[in-house]
């Protein structure tokens, strides 16, 4: 799966997969916040994101409270296709 050219959500591990919701529930965060939140080690989450880059589902940005640290975010495009565009659907 690390080597396909059409790699999804769907083909990504549970860990990345619960990195994904807690960006998608909680906004922005740093590693350590998303360490905190999905109660994972460091070490699984810093691979579940960098997953989740490669295939375009996640940013990574400058912490601008602590330059030291990223922050991580979902791509808006991204998330739009993650959920089956089931937001554009009933938003009426």
């Amino acid at each position: 799966m690390a080597g396909t050219e059409e790699e999804s959500l769907d083909d990504l591990p549970p860990s990345a997969k619960l990195v994904y919701k807690v960006l998608e529930y909680n906004g922005s965060l740093t590693q350590k916040g998303i360490v905190e939140e999905s109660m994972l080690s460091a070490r699984t989450v810093r691979y579940a994101l960098e997953r989740l880059e490669n295939i375009g589902i996640v940013d990574e940005d400058v912490y601008f409270a602590d330059a030291r640290q990223n922050l991580y975010q979902l791509d808006a495009p991204q998330r739009a296709e993650a959920d089956g565009g089931q937001e554009a659907c009933c938003a009426e």
